[in-house]
This record gives C-alpha cells, structure tokens and sequence, in this order.
C-alpha cells in the first residue's frame, strides 16, 4: 500500500512540475548569435522571428534601414558593409515595431527608446579602448533629491582613489542628453576608460566624475506612479528654462554637497568643471552661468543658449566679459557639422565673440551622436583642472 502511494505522489508531481519547469524557462529556438563583427569590419545581425513577416535593420551606421531575410529556422539575418570603427546603437523593426537585439547584453540607457550597442574595433587602441593601465571605479549612488524624491547618480573615482586616502581631488560634473539617463556617458560614451587612458599617458589630471540623471522631473513622477512628463519641443522656451533652473537647483542645493560629503573632494570653483551633451549641455550653460562662484571650467557638448536668452537670463556674461574671462578657466564649445543644433551652436559663439567672451571651438564632422561626444570628451578632459 505504501509503494502504491508514493507511484501516485510521484505521478501527481511529474504532472504538477512539468508545467512549472515549461513556465519557468523563456521560449527556447535556435542558438542565435548578435552581432558578429567580421574581419573585415562588416557585421552580420541576426534576429529570431520565426512568425515575422518582415524585419529590418536599424542603426547610426546605416543611412536608412534595410531587409533581412529568413533561413528555414526562422532567423533573419543580414550582413552590412565595412562599418567604420566606433560603439554604435541599433535596433530591429520587426513588422513595424522597434525592438532591441536580445542575443545582445549591450544596451543604450535613454527613457525613452532602448537601442542595443555594437562596437566595431579599430586595428590600432581607440581613445576608449580597454588598455592594460590602472582603472578608476564606477560605483552607484541614491542622494536625498528635490521634492522629497531620491536621486541617481553614476560616479567615477580615479586609479588609487581608494588607497591614497589622504588625497583629494577635483571634480567634474558630467550632465546626461535628452532623455538619456545618468548611465549613457559611462556606457555609451566610455567616460571611464578614456579617462583611464588619459591619466596613464599623463595627459589629464586624476579627477572624480559625477553623473547625474538630467530629468529630475521624471524621476519624481516615476517615484510617485505619475507619468513621465512630455519632451521638450523647443529648447527655447519657456519650458525648457524653466526644467533646467529646476535640474540647476538639485546640483546646487542637493548634488553637489552631497558628493563633497561623501568623496574627498576640492571644495572650490577652480576645483569643480561642469559639462553636458544636448539637453545636457543647456543645462550646463545656465548653471555655470547662474553660478560663477562655484565652476570655473565650463564645456558644451553641442548645444547652446541663443543670444535672446543671454540678453535676458545672462548679461553679465557679455556686458562683463573682462570679469567672465578671469572667472572662467574654460568655456569650451563643440559641435558636429552635419548636427540639427549647428546653427544655434554657431550663433551662441558668435554672440560670445561679439562680447570678446573668450572661449574655445571644436567643430568636427557628423551628426548629434554618441560617436562626437567620445571626441568632445577626448578633447576637453586633458583642458580641465591645468
């Protein structure tokens, strides 16, 4: 009677657990392997689908998207052409929907597309290549932010922070684009291994680097189950002032003396660079601009303030130069020619130049893009803190 009973209680359990093993586990299919970068820098991309009707390539490196095609496994694929060596972000468009490459672990943080990342390696060490020097540390942290909400924020300490415990050092707040997240600049634009590179070759001072998250806005209603609120349209108006007088007030009254408590930091403005890409870099502008006494190094990564707000908002930039070229150590803009924001780029230097504001111009090729702001960094990290 009693092997009787444990027949029935095992046949019950197989019954049971078969179906929770099957819940358990994602859908399984072919082994798919994406991207494959090929020795001859083209990449092939695969995407299992087998119910698709159509998918389709998308990416920085292509002018528009293009066809795949479907083996008998149900797997699309297709190969690209020679890519120039840089980390770009791509996607799928499967039957007219975006979707990220899931054989892919490298991803773009943004709030509000996710793309995958694929990074096609130069014959020689690129200025962001992972080389065998001393290596900083990124490390996470959660700061009492504006509204009672709690803020995000992606540090870099440099090689030896930790041991050196009686050395301090300076700091550069480093601001997100639009709608990336305080992430994207070290996963995306490899702040940490090109600094890394750059303080092994002596060629910039060892500093920490604070990544703040740049929307405030939608942190806090993400906090409180509210929707994200709207992107900016015009970068303009009165909106976007207004958002980043609001980003402004957390670095001031909440970042920074967080960070100067909890890292050994120079607590001066000679000490502290500001920079930011896109939105980013707005932000960046108005706060230094509202702040002289606590930045002394101030770098726009394409963007500007157009010469009506600087009338405006900040005249004493222009109608003081003499004082703002003491004041700042730096004001450093960059831009790509072939970026939607190079003529209000190019008419903010124009206005500083009419003010005799001095600053630096870095104009490259390309677009608004992640692959120009590798160089921005590359650019201006050997300027700050000289």
């Amino acid at each position: 009677m009693k092997i009787k009973s444990i027949i029935q209680f095992l046949v019950l359990y197989a019954t049971v657990s078969i179906p929770c093993i099957g819940w358990s586990q994602p859908p399984r299919g072919p082994l798919v392997i994406s991207p494959q970068v090929n020795a001859d820098k083209s990449v092939t991309f695969r995407y299992l689908a087998p119910l698709a009707s159509e998918v389709k390539l998308s990416g920085q490196f292509l002018k528009a998207p293009i066809a795949m095609v479907k083996d008998a496994q149900g797997i699309w694929s297709v190969t690209t052409e020679a890519v120039k060596p840089d980390i770009y972000p791509y996607s799928f468009q499967v039957d007219g929907v975006t979707v990220m490459d899931p054989a892919n672990v490298a991803f773009f943080p943004n709030e509000r597309f996710k793309a995958s990342l694929v990074e096609i390696p130069d014959d020689k060490p690129s200025v962001y290549s992972v080389r065998d020097v001393p290596h900083g540390t990124i490390s996470y942290e959660y700061y009492p932010s504006v509204e009672g909400s709690t803020g995000t924020l992606v540090v870099y300490t440099p090689p030896g922070y930790t041991k050196e415990q009686a050395r301090k050092y300076p700091v550069f707040y480093l601001i997100s684009g639009t709608t990336d997240t305080e992430e994207t600049f070290y996963k995306v634009g490899k702040i940490n291994f090109i600094l890394d590179n750059l303080i092994a070759d002596g060629k910039a001072k060892p500093m920490i680097v604070v990544m703040p998250y740049g929307n405030p806005a939608a942190r806090i209603a993400e906090q409180k189950g509210l929707p994200k609120p709207a992107d900016i349209m015009n970068r303009d108006s009165e909106d976007a002032v207004k958002r980043a007088k609001f980003f402004e007030t957390d670095l001031i009254t909440n970042i920074i003396p967080y960070i100067e408590k909890s890292y050994r930091t120079l607590n001066n403005r000679d000490n502290r660079a500001i920079a930011g890409f896109s939105r980013g870099g707005g932000q960046t502008l108005r706060a230094a601009f509202n702040n002289m006494d606590k930045f002394a190094w101030v770098c726009s990564y394409a963007s500007y303030i157009s010469p009506a707000e600087m009338d405006k908002g900040f005249s004493h930039i222009g109608n003081n130069a003499s004082e703002t070229n003491k004041q700042l150590k730096l004001l450093w803009s960059g831009i790509g020619t072939d970026d939607f924001l190079y003529k209000g780029t190019v008419e903010f230097e124009d206005y500083l130049k009419a003010k005799k504001v001095n600053f630096k111009s870095y104009v490259t090729d390309g677009g608004h893009t992640w692959m120009n702001v590798k160089k921005y960094l590359n650019e201006t990290l050997p300027l700050l803190f000289q």
